[in-house]
């Protein structure tokens, strides 16, 4: 009989909570745009969108001590989820909350690390179009109504975080509060995490190309020096059995006579 342990069950629970935890992410950020996007926004439409967020928080607490529960080295655990603590333990501050999809997306890419690299490359390049929505919504939360602040529409803050996560930095519009300064850090970061990566997997792909190549070419060698040594040997045992042998070998007895 087989035992269940404490990694079998994280594993079943992530297993059954991928997709409506991704569901719930999806809406966070949903319910965290239509305010930013829609100033006007009525207060009971408002009101739903605060509590729904709050509800959604409220779930990813409800998971992430679940799986601490079930992870078998705890410490651990809490170790490698450093990030997704920090969004949890401060709500109050929006930009956090709304990255808690950017953790949702980045977990669902670590578990495709087997999968082929066109595959992950589509879900680097979601999580990507991601951090540029959520910092865009999150800098304009921050910038909208601030003394001195150059961003304040969405197009502008669009605009600032494509050209910061390409590391660009035209400067035309820049965050002036420490909220939004505090998500450009972030970008920022990410934008060189993700350079990174895609040059890092160019060279992995160039170099797993060229050791290809390398290791067909000294394969085609062994072989056909192989098939030399084999025409050899069955030369050297067809040589007696020719007539040219044959008849050489009888003048020779003759001679000896």
């Amino acid at each position: 009989m087989t035992q269940t342990g404490p990694a079998d069950w994280a594993a079943r629970w992530e297993r059954l909570t991928a997709l409506p935890l991704t569901a719930l992410s999806v809406l966070f950020l949903v319910v965290y745009a239509a305010p930013i996007l829609w100033p006007d926004l009525a207060d009971s439409w408002q009101r739903v969108c605060e509590a729904t967020a709050v509800l959604i928080w409220l779930t990813f607490w409800l998971d992430f001590a679940a799986r601490l529960v079930l992870a078998g080295r705890r410490r651990r655990f809490l170790r490698d989820h450093l990030f997704d603590l920090a969004v949890l333990v401060l709500p109050v501050v929006r930009p956090l909350r709304a990255l808690r999809l950017i953790t949702v997306v980045l977990s669902l890419s670590r578990k495709a690390e087997s999968w082929a690299r066109g595959r992950l490359a589509v879900y680097v390049g979601a999580t990507t179009m991601l951090l540029v929505l959520v910092s865009a919504l999150a800098v304009l939360d921050a910038e909208r109504s601030a003394s001195g602040s150059n961003i304040s529409s969405f197009d502008d803050a669009l605009w600032w975080a494509t050209v910061t996560i390409t590391t660009v930095g035209y400067g035309d519009y820049h965050p002036v509060t420490g909220t939004g300064r505090f998500v450009a850090l972030g970008l920022m970061i990410g934008g060189i995490g993700l350079i990174g990566f895609v040059t890092g997997s160019l060279a992995t792909w160039i170099v797993e190309r060229v050791s290809a190549r390398e290791t067909s070419a000294t394969a085609t060698v062994a072989d056909i020096a192989a098939l030399r040594a084999e025409i050899a040997a069955l030369r050297r045992q067809l040589d007696p059995l020719t007539p040219t042998a044959g008849a050489d070998s009888h003048r020779d007895s003759r001679a000896a006579d």
